[in-house]
């Protein structure tokens, strides 16, 4: 599959808490009839899986999964082969780096080793309109800790899956001015909760998922949203992760 949901509970009406894309690698702590439980290798996030959505491996293929260096689809959309034969497209920040050991071919680009830091923010605007998801993590529905943690993928950065868990990560930086594009800023609700995450751009700019991946102004406050002329998000922490 290309992009899998990963449910709360096992069943297909059940909330989606994030997905898998192509190549993405697990252990299987329970497995019933139609649906597994399932460990992400990469992240530690935990939920269930149709069994219909993945393939089993054995321990031999999953020891070289693991050890492979991982690399990432880079452009929006590219395809996975299977000998002359298209299998299905898949978006930017799949695990192309597995496709060889699973007798598959990826021939697109992949991310760039040995990247500059701006390039955290060229990479985010690659996910630009796309329209907010719960659980998402590809350009057709993102939500916006999985917008961070693509990012910082494909920037070879592997980061947790939610804002709560990305906050721990990083030096905490006191003043917007501190700041350099790449950033994280995270925002609370009004319990304290730290409930959003966006990645720093130049000029006092945040680009964020909020109803679509859009840019907003970035201040002391919060974020800045130009279309509703307010502040819809109150400003907890700033990080520097790389």
């Amino acid at each position: 599959m290309s992009i899998a949901p990963l449910r709360e509970e096992p069943k297909n009406t059940s909330e989606q808490t994030s997905q898998l894309l192509y190549g993405e690698f697990f252990s299987v702590l329970k497995r019933e009839k139609s649906w597994s439980r399932v460990h992400i290798t990469s992240d530690g996030y935990e939920g269930w899986l149709n069994n219909k959505h993945f393939q089993l491996i054995d321990q031999k293929t999953y020891d070289q999964l693991l050890k492979t260096q991982k690399s990432y689809a880079s452009e929006l959309v590219d395809f996975i082969w299977k000998n002359d034969d298209i299998l299905f497209p898949t978006p930017i920040g799949s695990l192309v780096s597995s496709a060889k050991i699973l007798g598959h071919r990826f021939e697109g680009k992949e991310n760039e080793k040995d990247q500059e830091k701006s390039n955290l923010v060229r990479n985010a605007l690659h996910y630009l309109n796309s329209p907010y998801l719960w659980g998402g993590k590809s350009p057709f529905g993102i939500d916006c800790s999985g917008l961070v943690q693509c990012v910082y993928q494909l920037h070879g950065v592997q980061l947790p899956r939610d804002a709560h868990q990305q906050a721990t990560h990083g030096q905490t930086l006191g003043f917007i001015d501190e700041s350099e594009p790449g950033d994280l800023a995270f925002f609370d609700d009004k319990e304290g909760k730290i409930v959003h995450v966006g990645i720093i751009m130049p000029d006092y700019h945040i680009i964020h998922a909020f109803g679509q991946v859009r840019i907003d102004r970035l201040d002391q406050s919060g974020v800045f949203n130009k279309d509703l002329n307010t502040h819809t998000h109150k400003l907890r922490v700033i990080k520097k992760v790389v």
